[in-house]
């Protein structure tokens, strides 16, 4: 198996909603998995069968996994906090066609994306599910 690191993100009951829109914005492979689709025997809780108990996106260089949160999980805030998807794409405007598909979904942007401080091309978007992305572009060597 080949080692890779992943984001996992629990969200209060759209989780569906927001990978399908991911998927739709960044493309990849998406599998869903709702708790109606596996084993309930065993569980701790009841989960209302149509939550998301897995779901995964396959993204060109990394992957996004998540699910619905549990019952009686208290909420973590999104936005607002230290938390971003932090995405490097290839070139500028591969990086500004997917904040201007998130900005197209409802989302608005945090930091205009532009050539940073340190070289790169660096922006912000807060997609409308309130989950901030982080774009970035190398500079050219």
């Amino acid at each position: 198996m080949t080692k890779s690191l992943a984001t996992y993100i629990a969200l209060p009951g759209n989780t569906a909603e927001a990978f399908r829109h991911w998927h739709e914005v960044f493309g990849g492979e998406l599998n869903l998995l709702t708790y109606s689709e596996t084993q309930l025997e065993g569980m701790p809780f009841t989960p209302d069968p149509d939550a998301v108990a897995h779901v995964t996106l396959e993204l060109p260089g990394g992957h996004l996994a998540g699910g619905d949160q549990m019952p009686g999980e208290a909420a973590s805030p999104v936005e607002g906090t230290c938390y971003s998807l932090l995405y490097n794409v290839d070139t500028p405007d591969e990086a500004r066609e997917l904040i201007d598909k998130l900005v197209a979904g409802g989302g608005e942007v945090n930091m205009p994306f532009d050539q940073a401080p340190w070289g790169d091309w660096y922006g912000q978007v807060f997609d409308r599910f309130r989950v901030m992305w982080a774009f970035n572009v190398p500079a050219a060597k």
